[in-house]
């Protein structure tokens, strides 16, 4: 027992190695990531339909999606999806219609419903009148440039190939939605980049899903992901079960993050995390070793402020902004992190707090709906009715689950081309 209270101290030391590690380990595979040799095949340029779901007005509607209608890219095809016909965005729409005479552009209004997740319902109707065989999915509060189209299709001139999906960063408006822009791009992607690098791309990412109409057909069509939280995470995990493989593309999105309130920072992460705990168990569990800051202050605690607490937690926290500034900076050009790298430290206290929240309970709010989640990630049930306003979708979660009773014929309006 005495042996245990003298060694107790320094438990907080293995968990500061362990998250050094993992800096270095993140570090290592954002910069494989980024020097791995890419080329651009001109020639290949397969046609795309291109399908977003949409609910509501994201912060710069209208911009976002008329990056997608400025593509370098012979034959593209944009499919809008809606559920409510009286969305404020099927004016965006309409407009955009008008503004790009030249684009293949058609919107599909239906309150048709196949699970839980709206999103994916969504998604299925859009998905009917898709004219060609390779689908890209995207997010209503995505950004590209004109060469995005033509730059995530390439990997896919291997056969072997299955999901071709893309990391991101946020451009955030407002304090907290900074704070939370932050944590996407030097926390999130670089467990992105060590699962890369360790298991191989064996997920997708919402901000980007590129497959064949006949990988979604192989798993099951949207019905396979229609009650689970993170339908974008399955829709890549799948098709491995299958053979594909998943590919992680050299090109990042912007994310555009509309200012938050606190109180939808909270709901928003603890809504992620209780996700990822109970659709990836072990894997959020083993988050612990990567907290580093939390563990050097821990340490510094329990040694009283020696001087081999400060060393330790000094080191720790370089190793810490070294990767963060590495992963953020260097390799996804955050402009965001770059004016606020200083604060990384501070988001690590409070994502360590949403971390250890995230291990109660079962159930998820979301935009007025009380949800619960099974062992397996799936979502049962909500305790009142949709809400009568509409709100954004977002890169970095799922779009709110919800089952119509009521459904209506598609209805296409395409452009004139």
């Amino acid at each position: 027992m005495e042996r245990i209270t003298y060694y107790a101290p320094f438990l907080p030391l293995l968990f500061c190695l362990s998250a050094i590690v993992y800096y270095c380990l993140a570090l290592y595979a954002a910069i494989a990531f980024l020097t791995e040799s890419t080329d651009t095949d001109l020639d290949f340029h397969p046609p795309v339909s291109i399908l977003k779901p949409l609910c509501g007005l994201d912060r710069n509607t209208y911009e976002n999606l008329a990056s997608f209608c400025r593509q370098d890219y012979p034959t593209y095809q944009i499919i809008f999806g809606i559920q409510d016909p009286t969305d404020p965005v099927i004016a965006v729409v309409k407009q955009l219609i008008h503004d790009f005479p030249a684009c293949d552009l058609c919107l599909v209004v239906s309150d048709r419903a196949i699970g839980l997740n709206r999103k994916i319902s969504n998604l299925a109707n859009a998905v009917t009148e898709a004219k060609h065989d390779l689908l890209l999915i995207a997010d209503s509060d995505i950004q590209v440039g004109s060469d995005y189209l033509m730059q995530v299709v390439q990997p896919l001139r291997d056969p072997t190939v299955g999901v071709v999906t893309c990391t991101y960063r946020s451009v955030a408006q407002g304090r907290i939605a900074a704070l939370e822009a932050l944590g996407v791009t030097t926390e999130l992607i670089p467990t992105v980049f060590v699962s890369r690098l360790l298991m191989g791309m064996t997920f997708g990412i919402g901000a980007t899903i590129v497959l064949q109409k006949s990988v979604l057909a192989a798993i099951g069509g949207f019905s396979a992901v229609a009650n689970y939280l993170h339908d974008d995470f399955h829709l890549g995990r799948i098709p491995t079960h299958l053979g594909y493989r998943v590919v992680l593309s050299r090109y990042v999105v912007d994310h555009m993050l509309a200012a938050t309130q606190l109180t939808d920072f909270l709901q928003h992460q603890t809504r992620w995390n209780r996700g990822i705990r109970f659709s990836q168990p072990w894997g959020y569990a083993g988050q612990i070793l990567t907290f580093g800051t939390v563990a050097g202050g821990c340490f510094l605690l329990t040694m009283h402020g020696s001087i081999l607490s400060w060393m330790v937690l000094s080191l720790t926290l370089a190793f810490r902004l070294l990767m963060a500034w590495g992963v953020s900076v260097k390799v996804l050009r955050d402009p965001t992190a770059q004016k606020l790298l200083w604060l990384v430290p501070l988001s690590d206290l409070v994502r360590f707090a949403l971390w250890c929240y995230g291990f109660t309970g079962d159930r998820i709010e979301w935009r007025g709906h009380t949800l619960t989640l099974t062992a397996s990630g799936k979502l049962l049930g909500w305790s009142s009715a949709l809400p009568s306003d509409s709100s954004q979708t977002d890169a970095a979660d799922v779009t709110a689950p919800y089952l119509s009773a009521a459904q209506t014929e598609a209805t296409a309006l395409p452009s004139q081309r």
